[in-house]
């Protein structure tokens, strides 16, 4: 389970992040929504102890991120390129990721033959650097990277931007799959409602950095959401 407590984040006099109380049960697909500068990514990057919070706290599986490095074991994070190693290809990055993983060749063969209908052939064997791939081609690296390790939680911010609609599709069957598979807990931060409407059990709609609605009706969702951007 993930937990977040009295967390505030505030650059001076401005607080960008204030989330009194959030749980999120292992094997949800957790959905984030919110205009831009809501504190979506914000509050990810906290909960990936990749910025600093001014207060309060999260723990993954009881573990405080801020105070211990063992949750990252069991966590994959894809939030934008600048977590890739663009100076590589993606095969070498695999390469790299492999070792670092511990991974067969073998291992890592069947974990990417998963992504083989995402990647479209656009992705391995090019010989191109991962700096000189699509903004679409970069998230669908990503991705990849992320789940490998089979972690337990998995952070997206965004995964469905730049991506062309039969990768769009690709992608929410894989989400799909992989949470009934493996009982992965997936947090997904999203503007495009449809999609995180069709594949989360539950969506956080956030405001100037506070929680406004917790949606977990289904069925409701996307009324409400629709109502709240259009309204």
């Amino acid at each position: 389970m993930i937990q977040v407590n009295q967390l505030k984040k505030q650059y001076k006099e401005a607080v960008v992040l204030d989330v009194d109380q959030l749980e999120i049960p292992n094997s949800e697909c957790f959905g984030l929504v919110g205009n831009n500068g809501a504190g979506k990514t914000t509050l990810f990057r906290i909960m990936l102890d990749l910025v600093r919070a001014t207060s309060g706290s999260v723990s993954i599986d009881g573990q405080d991120v801020s105070k211990t490095e063992a949750w990252k074991a069991t966590t994959g994070a894809y939030l934008d390129e600048h977590m890739l190693l663009t100076y590589l290809t993606p095969d070498e990055y695999f390469q790299t990721l492999r070792k670092i993983y511990g991974m067969s060749e073998a291992d890592l063969g069947v974990h990417l033959e998963k992504f083989m209908e995402l990647f479209n052939d656009e992705i391995l064997g090019k010989k191109k650097y991962i700096r000189d791939l699509s903004k679409g081609n970069l998230k669908k690296v990503g991705i990849a990277a992320a789940m490998m390790g089979k972690p337990d939680v998995v952070f997206l911010d965004e995964p469905f931007e730049n991506l062309d609609p039969s990768s769009q599709i690709r992608l929410k069957k894989f989400i799909l799959a992989e949470k009934e598979a493996s009982q992965t807990t997936f947090l997904i931060s999203s503007h495009d409602l449809n999609h995180v409407t069709e594949i989360c059990d539950r969506i956080v709609l956030l405001e100037k950095g506070k929680i406004i609605n917790d949606l977990r009706d289904k069925s409701a969702m996307m009324a409400e959401l629709d109502a709240y951007f259009t309204g």
